[in-house]
């Protein structure tokens, strides 16, 4: 069989499957969630042994990244974790059928806005395998069947896993064809998936900005976009030093590969004397290779210069590039320039610089004194999210249930009709 046949195939059984799930009540979807995170934790040595070949296959490859093989390895937690992520969806509110507005018309007629599943939602990603297990669960709960395709680096263990969710979720009575994996490596696939109007409502792409770039500009299916993350933090003139000492630290070291990381540390000129010397210590001491703009490098001559594009790029790594900028302002401009829409912070003590940040910084999530390392569905109390929207139609920032849904308006009349 070939691949477009393939893939057309899992596309038609999804379709089919969603008509059915979007009429399931939350007791069924929620047994299957339950029944999903049994077999994730019963058959873990399943998806242990899929990942032992992925990791050995990927250490094989030259010049591989520390934070690639991070995203990419499995352990007995990391499971755990993924089967609690479907235990924590089941416990969350169903949104389908939820209603957020109604009125009564002057002629008499009703109107109700309830929200609906979008259908069949199409997720592409990279090296993440627990994505497999978000992305079924939150799709599920949603009332959408789904069709995943993950990294080939990661195919032997999105394989196991989707397998397991898949008869889990079957055998506990979600119809059958509601979850799909595309189990080919070939990268054909992937374009097959952004042709298929008709059977795909949307498609969510999950990774570095390659490969969002490739889906936005060849899909003929409406793509949320979920970003790559170009996070700042801006040291302001008033800040305390410990925190934003401990701020900066998190956002850059605590998981460097995810895109809610920090990659360019703003700091103001009048506390750069005394600042910088020691957070580019603690940034050293945490293995961070920092690289420095011209006024960062005259107090700190050891570093790396950073170049033009160092200020763009999303490092997925332990890199950090640092700016001295002269204000706010110069610090806003540098951010709405260079960023991405994800996430950025300001360590400040100064009230009316906290808030004019926030009011002029373009981003899903704005700041103050905290990590950007807290963008996160779990941590906003969503649940497990299906990725962090960088664009402005339909969704920004985590996205939930919620954002999985459209809406739909039930109109009640008593024979109304339009003069």
């Amino acid at each position: 069989m070939s691949v477009e046949e393939m893939v057309r195939r899992k596309a038609e059984a999804a379709k089919h499957a969603s008509r059915q799930l979007a009429l399931l009540s939350p007791g069924m979807k929620n047994k299957a969630l339950y029944a999903m995170a049994e077999a994730l934790e019963k058959r873990a040595n399943l998806v242990l042994e899929a990942n032992a070949q992925d990791l050995e296959e990927a250490r094989t490859k030259k010049e591989i990244k520390r934070s690639y093989l991070d995203r990419l390895m499995l352990d007995e937690n990391r499971i755990h974790a993924m089967a609690e992520g479907l235990r924590e969806t089941a416990a969350l509110a169903d949104p389908v059928g939820r209603g957020d507005f109604s009125t009564v018309r002057p002629n008499g007629l009703e109107i109700r806005r309830v929200r609906v599943p979008l259908g069949v939602i199409g997720i592409i990603y990279e090296a993440r395998p627990n994505v497999t297990a978000d992305a079924a669960g939150l799709c599920l709960k949603s009332g959408n069947a789904v069709i995943l395709r993950g990294g080939s680096e990661a195919i032997r263990s999105n394989t196991a896993i989707s397998y397991l969710l898949a008869t889990a979720a079957y055998e506990a009575g979600i119809p059958e064809g509601a979850i799909q994996f595309i189990d080919s490596p070939d990268r054909k696939a992937v374009e097959v998936m952004l042709h298929l109007e008709g059977f795909l409502d949307a498609v969510i792409p999950r990774g570095g900005a390659g490969l969002i770039r490739f889906v936005v500009r060849n899909s003929r299916v409406p793509v949320i976009e979920t970003g790559s993350g170009v996070c700042h933090t801006f040291v302001d003139e008033s800040a305390d030093f410990s925190m934003a000492e401990e701020i900066a630290l998190n956002a850059k070291v605590s998981r460097p590969s995810v895109c809610n990381a920090m990659e360019t540390l703003l700091v103001h000129e009048n506390i750069a004397g005394s600042f910088l010397p020691r957070i580019v210590k603690a940034m050293e001491e945490a293995h961070v290779e920092v690289r420095g703009c011209d006024k960062t490098r005259s107090i700190c001559s050891w570093l790396k210069p950073a170049e033009e594009e160092d200020w763009s790029t999303e490092y997925g790594d332990l890199i950090l590039s640092v700016k001295v900028v002269c204000s706010l302002t110069e610090a806003i401009e540098h951010i709405n320039r260079y960023n991405t829409g994800h996430s950025e912070t300001i360590v400040t003590n100064d009230l009316k610089n906290a808030h004019r940040f926030q009011a002029e910084v373009d981003a899903a999530a704005v700041y103050v004194n905290a990590s950007t390392r807290f963008t996160d569905g779990q941590e906003f109390g969503f649940g497990a999210e299906i990725g962090i929207s960088t664009q402005k139609l339909h969704a920004r920032g985590p996205m939930g249930l919620v954002e999985l849904t459209a809406m739909k308006y039930l109109i009640y009349g008593t024979g109304q009709v339009r003069c």
